[in-house]
């Protein structure tokens, strides 16, 4: 509990390497590179790299300025975020270590302080992978980056004070809900203390209640005292309706403020049954992703602004309502934005598969305190991973990694990610990757067949490594990707036995050399590594009903399927149904499949006639005939030309009534089919929800392309740290659809106070390709310029403020 704060995030001195000479006070560390936190300890190419590189011992320096303060006062620093071990020093004096790059850290350093005066900071740096340290000890499936790639903060406080404040919101449901507020003290005296604190709630900005409560302070250095409130007339948080609350909370000795803290929460029940979860009594079936907190290039090093981008996209561009942290705690940042969205979340210690010896698990427990102390008022947190993602059981290791869990927070559920059945199921919901779809097979185990227990059943990982999907791959296998996702969502939600299910995975990331495609990525997302959609994205997105959305996921060029046989056609969409028009002539309309796909809210309208009465108009035949020759036509493009002998049959017959040879045949198929020698075919496909067209797309193998360019965000705002902002580059054709066989080269360049991150010439993958650019510490307007040597010149403006 601070009673002021400086955050230290610019202007740090940094070298790749260490030597213990770096650490003393004197040494001229002009040679070191200068740069802002978050900062990397080696930007890494896209793929086709050795992990290594970034497995190294680095060093940070800083001049930091140190108030004077008073006797009863102290001073302490604070580090969000460092990969991996690292060791803290002030004015060539060691003050401390820490265990674990995805975990805060908070050291005293009022002793090593020169008060009124600059201090020298030394900060080393140890990236690599180190047996004694989770998830580390074995191979994992992710790279872990390095570098101080999360914010660090000077906390002033008193020596009697809160270390931590952990809201719990009991009854909410009732006409009494009621705080309780568990109290982390933290008493250097080693006096006994009688303190007052003083609680102001807020909500919308508006004072909605005040209370005090009378404690005590032992003589031990910590301790936790619980106060109790009731409360009325409350706002809910849900998916729908986040509403947030803050507790101000100050801290009063004698009449005199000795600590201040504002503490963002909400009023909500998540709580898993047997029969599946429930928030705020009300039944949801998990929808959701996997999320690595990876970027290119960076690695983990990312401010404020992406962080939120990527809760953004979760929420408004995949439409899910849940999200995994896998397989570590996350940004703040990034979890404030889930609060704020109503996004759930599962929050998990860091680890894959591997559990090390006595030191390592220790370590591991002291990462379920720091976990759960760090992100314990997000309403969004709906359950705790406390079991190393997909590794052996373990009970007594287990055992007390849950009850420490349950210790600290008995209003949340915890998990444990299983990849093995009959799993041990110490934790309150048996949490499970499936990975039992192939494409052809059931979407999902049933429950009873993996675990026995009666407890709560909630899928954790699916598809993933089972069918890797290339934004470039070729269209049937894209959209047997997007299918795989949609027949796992189908079998999740007929199936009441499972609260829901997280698919692998939002994007692509960088792995280890063990995994990916060797080329060092996963190609399991349904997004790329840049977060541009692959096929599968839109089925996630068209499961939500707040947009509209139609994704007709086809180019229409038969060259991209076997024999040039135009295969049926999947729109991934919420509407209600779709119209076709075929170079301007209407075909029918198209309904959602709900006899294929019968537990999604919105099934694919699947396009498997673009004919509509073309023949019975256009040819010779009776309308009864048309229609036996368009039936016959379309069993020849889904089987490539191979027909029963049934069909053969009637087909002679055609020949025979209409004077036909095999000629005509081929050439009534190339005209409906191939199109080959005639006008380029046009397909429009309009959306309809009730009366009202809400989309349309059109398709076209004739088009004049064009690079776009579209920017997140044209204001970057510098506060705490630096801001970032992504420029999404994209070949589309004359209607906007992307050209996926594009790889373009361009070259980026920066006027002003902005640069870019990672490559300045860059190709599109798959039609597209997105970069970063961040602030450099100053104010102004600034420039990007994207040059093509096919397609110009293209500019943006930027405007960069500073934030007092």
């Amino acid at each position: 509990m601070m009673l002021r704060k400086m955050d230290l995030n610019f202007e740090w001195k940094y070298r790749a390497d260490f030597h213990s000479s770096y650490i003393e006070s004197t040494f001229d560390d002009a040679s070191f590179e200068t740069v802002h936190i978050p900062h990397t300890n080696i930007e890494v190419p896209y793929n086709n790299f050795d992990e290594k590189m970034y497995q190294f011992e680095s060093c940070y320096r800083k001049e930091i300025w140190i108030d004077s303060f008073a006797e009863d006062e102290r001073v302490a620093i604070k580090f969000n975020g460092v990969m991996t071990y690292t060791k803290v020093y002030l004015n060539g004096e060691y003050v401390g270590e820490h265990k674990g790059g995805y975990t805060p850290f908070t050291l005293d350093i009022t002793n090593f302080a020169k008060k009124n005066d600059y201090n020298q900071l030394v900060v080393y740096v140890d990236s690599r992978e180190r047996d004694d340290i989770p998830p580390f000890g074995h191979v994992i499936d992710y790279l872990t980056y390095g570098g101080i790639y999360r914010e660090v903060e000077l906390h002033y406080y008193h020596e009697v004070s809160l270390e931590n404040v952990c809201i719990k919101t009991r009854d909410v449901l009732t006409d009494q809900p009621s705080l309780e507020i568990d109290l982390y003290t933290k008493n250097l005296t080693r006096r006994q203390q009688h303190l007052t604190c003083q609680f102001e709630m807020f909500f919308e900005d508006e004072s909605v209640r005040t209370f005090q409560h009378e404690v005590t302070f032992s003589e031990q250095l910590n301790e936790k005292i619980t106060v109790k409130e009731i409360v009325s007339n409350i706002q809910l948080w849900d998916i729908d309706s986040p509403h947030l609350y803050v507790l101000q909370l100050t801290l009063i000795q004698e009449n005199q403020v000795i600590g201040k803290h504002d503490i963002r929460f909400g009023f909500r029940e998540a709580i898993f049954l047997q029969d599946g979860f429930y928030l705020n009594g009300k039944k949801v079936k998990i929808r959701g992703l996997n999320r690595h907190q990876s970027f290119p290039y960076v690695g983990y090093a990312m401010p404020k602004s992406a962080q939120h981008k990527d809760a953004e996209i979760l929420k408004h561009e995949l439409g899910v309502n849940t999200v995994r942290l896998s397989h570590y705690p996350q940004s703040d940042h990034f979890l404030n934005r889930c609060d704020e969205l109503g996004l759930l979340v599962f929050d998990e210690i860091p680890g894959w598969q591997h559990i090390g010896d006595k030191e390592w698990q220790d370590t591991a427990i002291k990462h379920v305190k720091e976990m759960i102390m760090k992100d314990f008022n997000h309403p969004s947190i709906i359950i705790w991973g406390v079991r190393i993602n997909e590794s052996q059981d373990n009970d007594e290791f287990y055992e007390r990694t849950n009850a420490l869990a349950k210790e600290l927070d008995d209003t949340r559920s915890t998990g444990g990610v299983r990849c093995i059945e009959k799993s041990n199921p110490i934790e309150d919901v048996y949490t499970y990757n499936d990975f039992v779809h192939k494409g052809d097979n059931i979407g999902l185990q049933k429950k009873k067949h993996v675990t026995k227990t009666d407890k709560p059943y909630l899928i954790t990982e699916y598809n993933g490594h089972m069918f890797p999907t290339k934004k470039f791959d070729n269209e049937t296998h894209r959209v047997d990707h997007a299918l795989r996702h949609l027949n796992v969502l189908n079998a999740m939600q007929i199936d009441d036995d499972i609260s829901g299910a997280i698919g692998w995975c939002m994007f692509d990331y960088n792995t280890h050399k063990d995994f990916g495609s060797g080329d060092k990525i996963c190609y399991h997302g349904v997004m790329d590594m840049f977060r541009i959609p692959k096929p599968a994205a839109y089925v996630y997105a068209s499961q939500q009903n707040n947009s509209p959305i139609m994704h007709v996921a086809s180019s229409f060029n038969i060259g991209e399927f076997p024999g040039s046989m135009l295969q049926d056609v999947y729109i991934f969409t919420n509407c209600e149904y779709v119209k076709l028009y075929k170079n301007g002539i209407y075909i029918g309309e198209f309904f959602p499949a709900k006899d294929l796909f019968t537990g999604v809210e919105h099934p694919p309208i699947i396009v498997d006639d673009f004919l509509g009465d073309l023949i019975e108009k256009n040819e010779v035949f009776s309308p009864r005939d048309a229609k036996l020759v368009k039936k016959l036509l379309i069993k020849v493009s889904k089987t490539g030309g191979e027909l029963g002998l049934l069909d053969q049959m009637k087909m002679g017959w055609l020949f025979l009534k209409y004077k036909m040879n095999t000629l005509d045949a081929e050439d009534l198929y190339t005209k409906y089919f191939g199109g080959w020698g005639e006008e380029a075919t046009n397909y429009v496909f309009e959306g309809y929800i009730g009366d009202a067209c809400v989309a349309k797309t059109t398709r076209s193998q004739v088009f004049q392309p064009e690079l776009t360019m579209k920017i997140d965000n044209d204001t970057l705002v510098e506060a705490e740290t630096y801001d970032t902002a992504r420029i999404v580059l994209q070949l589309v054709d004359d209607d906007g659809n992307n050209i996926v066989y594009a790889h373009d080269t361009v070259m980026i360049e920066t006027e002003g106070p902005i640069e870019v991150v990672g490559p300045k010439v860059i190709s599109l993958i798959g039609g597209s390709i997105a970069f970063w650019i961040k602030s450099t510490g100053a104010a102004g307007e600034a420039r990007v310029v994207v040059t093509s040597e096919r397609f110009g010149e293209f500019e943006e403006t930027i405007i960069v403020k500073k934030e007092n």
